[in-house]
């Protein structure tokens, strides 16, 4: 029995992965189709959120994150942009009391939230018992971190309250014990690039009356 010839030319082999190509790259219906609305409009929402106890009615592009909402619109400049990629902690915020970076969530997802920055914490002459530590203890030098450690702070120490365990917690069904470890694993999210780390510890443990 004779095997069937499956030689190709060079001219064949060309013809066939360009049609190839052409055929993959073809747009799809779903491709061509507009998303909503007429072609050239920006899809947008109205949200509703509670920031530091008012109520704000706003309506933004969805492509809109918690951070650019907080800052762009809102004018609340204490929440720091760093790396805009959930790496460096500066943009962290208070979300119906859990602790979340701004910048890794889109405001339509938290329609109705109650959010906390920096600016809701305290103000300079009534300052949150965190702040005052930090004043005390110099656990910032040039500052820019520093809401992003704050409010983080303030969301660690009400884990550890609530019992809310760590990558270090020895016994998950015990509470956690508030400790120096413990408060280094579950603030390792927050980067100071001035390394004021151990003036940072202090004064989060000064607040919670733990020894480091």
């Amino acid at each position: 029995m004779d095997k069937p010839d499956l030689s190709l030319s060079r001219r064949d082999l060309l013809i066939a992965g360009a049609a190839s190509a052409a055929w993959a790259s073809a747009p799809t219906e779903a491709a061509t189709s507009p998303v909503s609305g007429p072609p050239g409009t920006v899809p947008s929402s109205r949200v509703s959120l509670e920031v530091n106890g008012t109520a704000h009615a706003l309506e933004l592009d969805n492509r809109t994150t918690l951070l650019d909402a907080l800052r762009e619109h809102l004018h609340l400049t204490g929440t720091k942009k760093g790396c805009d990629h959930g790496q460096c902690g500066a943009c962290t915020v208070l979300v119906n009391g859990e602790r979340i970076n701004a910048c890794l969530t889109l405001v339509v997802m938290n329609d109705g939230a109650k959010v906390t920055t920096i600016e809701g914490l305290g103000t300079p002459s009534r300052m949150h018992p965190l702040q005052a530590a930090f004043v005390k203890h110099d656990g910032y030098q040039c500052g820019y971190c520093t809401p992003g450690q704050i409010c983080s702070a303030v969301g660690a120490l009400d884990e550890i309250r609530r019992g809310v365990p760590s990558h270090v917690t020895a016994d998950l069904n015990a509470k956690p014990m508030l400790s120096a470890e413990e408060l280094r694993e579950r603030m390792s999210g927050n980067l100071c690039r001035c390394g004021a780390y151990s003036n940072i510890l202090d004064a989060i443990s000064e607040t919670e009356g733990v020894r480091t």
